[in-house]
């Protein structure tokens, strides 16, 4: 596969494509299927995101935290859609988000993977310690299908 171009990294709301994000998230991927597009226009609007932009300007891959950008953050939402995959874009984008000015010093960054620790691990992120402390509300199928 012959890389491309450089990719553009942008967190510019009004170059995000809406419906781009929620198509993958509620076809493609496996912690929103079926989300609606109200949650994820409205999830979007309340979160630092970074749109992954090929060099045609078509959306190559998206990552989304939430943030108080002062002592938390919550990486998630990342992916990379599939015709771009293979190109290092993943590690250019999780790179560009954890050196994003407004998320430097916080006190703790989270996320959640199913199948992609190795790419997280590269960037400094370790198993969750203490467990103990940890709880959690979970919804297992909040989005269900049609």
């Amino acid at each position: 596969m012959a890389p491309l171009p450089p990719f553009t990294i942008s967190t510019d709301p009004a170059r995000l494509d809406v419906a781009a994000v929620h198509r993958y998230l509620s076809e493609e991927s496996y912690w929103a299927r079926h989300i609606p597009y109200e949650t994820v226009a409205r999830a979007l609007a309340n979160s630092l995101c970074f749109g992954a932009y090929a060099p045609d300007g078509r959306l190559a891959g998206f990552a989304r935290v939430v943030t108080d950008r002062a002592t938390f953050a919550w990486l998630c939402d990342v992916f990379v859609l599939p015709e771009f995959r293979g190109r290092g874009l993943s590690k250019q984008l999780v790179g560009t988000v954890l050196a994003h000015p407004d998320l430097q010093n916080l006190r703790r960054h989270l996320l959640a993977t199913l199948d992609a620790h190795t790419l997280y691990q590269q960037h400094g992120y370790t198993p969750l310690k203490n467990t103990e402390r940890w709880l959690e509300i979970a919804h297992p199928n909040p989005y269900p299908g049609p």
